[in-house]
C-alpha cells in the first residue's frame, strides 16, 4: 500500500522529483556521496517537524490543516503529505549556493542567515501561489483558519521559513565543520530554476500581481546579491567563479 501511494506521489507531484534528482546530482559532487544524503535526511527530518507542529500549534509557519483531498492517491507521513517536506531539502540547498555565490564564502553565520533569507524570499511566490493550489495541478492542498496579508498567506509564514532554512543550514554547516564549500554555479541556476518554474505558474492562472510582486522582490534582491559577489578591483577572480567556495567563516 506504501509502495503504491508513494508511486502515486511521484506521478502526481513530478515537478518535486526533478528538482529533488537536480539537488542530489549537484550536491553529490559539491558535498560528497555521504553528506548529500544527509543533508536531504537533516532538511526532510527539520521540515517535516516543522508541519507536524504548525498542523497542530502554529508553530513555525503559523496554523494551517492539511485538507487530505489526495490521502487516497498519495504517500501521507500523519497528516503532512509527503513530497512538502521533501521539498525543503533542495529549497535550502539552493538558497545556500546563492548565498555562498554573493558572499564568496560557504560558512559563517552571515551565509547561514543569507541562506535562510532567501529561502523565505523564494517562499513570497510559492506559498501564495499554493493556496490558489485548486486553480493547477497542485489541487486544494491546505488551509489558513484566516486568510493572511500576503496573498491570503500569514507573514508568520514566512518567519517559519526562515528559521526552518536556518536550521537545515546551520545544521549541515555545524555538522560537517571541514568540508569544503560547494561550486555555487549549479545551485544557483537551481534556485532560480524553481523562481522560474513558479513565477509561470502564477502567470498560467492569471495572479498578474503575485507575479509583478514576486518578479520585483526578486529582482531587486537579485541585484544586490550581484552587487555584492563582484570581485574588487583589486582582486584575482571570484573563488565563487573559479571553484569551490573557501572555508571561511566570517571576517
Amino acid at each position: 500500500m506504501a509502495i503504491g501511494l508513494l508511486a502515486g506521489t511521484i506521478v502526481l507531484r513530478p515537478y518535486v522529483f526533478a528538482f529533488l534528482l537536480a539537488f542530489l546530482a549537484i550536491a553529490w559532487r559539491d558535498v560528497g556521496p555521504r553528506r548529500a544524503p544527509a543533508w536531504l535526511v537533516l532538511g526532510f527530518a527539520v521540515a517535516f517537524g516543522a508541519e507536524l507542529s504548525s498542523t497542530r500549534v502554529g508553530f513555525p509557519f503559523g496554523l494551517y490543516h492539511y485538507t487530505g483531498a489526495t490521502a487516497d492517491r498519495e504517500l501521507f507521513l500523519s497528516n503532512v503529505p509527503f513530497f512538502d517536506p521533501l521539498s525543503f531539502p533542495f529549497l535550502a540547498y539552493a538558497s545556500w549556493c546563492l548565498a555562498g555565490r554573493a558572499l564568496r564564502r560557504s560558512r559563517g553565520l552571515s551565509v547561514v542567515a543569507l541562506s535562510a533569507l532567501l529561502m523565505a524570499l523564494l517562499d513570497v511566490v510559492i506559498d501564495p501561489l499554493a493556496v490558489r493550489g485548486e486553480r493547477w495541478f497542485l489541487g486544494h492542498l491546505f488551509d489558513y483558519p484566516e486568510a493572511g496579508v500576503y496573498f491570503g498567506v500569514p507573514l508568520s509564514n514566512f518567519a517559519g521559513w526562515f528559521l526552518v532554512g536556518f536550521v537545515i543550514v546551520g545544521g549541515f554547516l555545524a555538522l560537517t565543520p571541514t568540508e569544503p564549500g560547494p561550486r555555487p554555479a549549479p545551485g544557483v541556476a537551481l534556485y532560480y530554476g524553481v523562481l522560474a518554474f513558479n513565477l509561470a505558474l502564477t502567470l498560467w492562472i492569471g495572479e498578474w500581481m503575485l507575479f509583478a510582486t514576486g518578479l520585483t522582490l526578486h529582482a531587486a534582491a537579485g541585484v544586490m546579491l550581484w552587487r555584492a559577489a563582484r570581485p574588487q578591483s583589486h582582486a584575482g577572480p571570484s573563488p565563487a567563479l573559479s571553484g569551490p567556495l573557501p572555508l571561511r567563516g566570517e571576517g
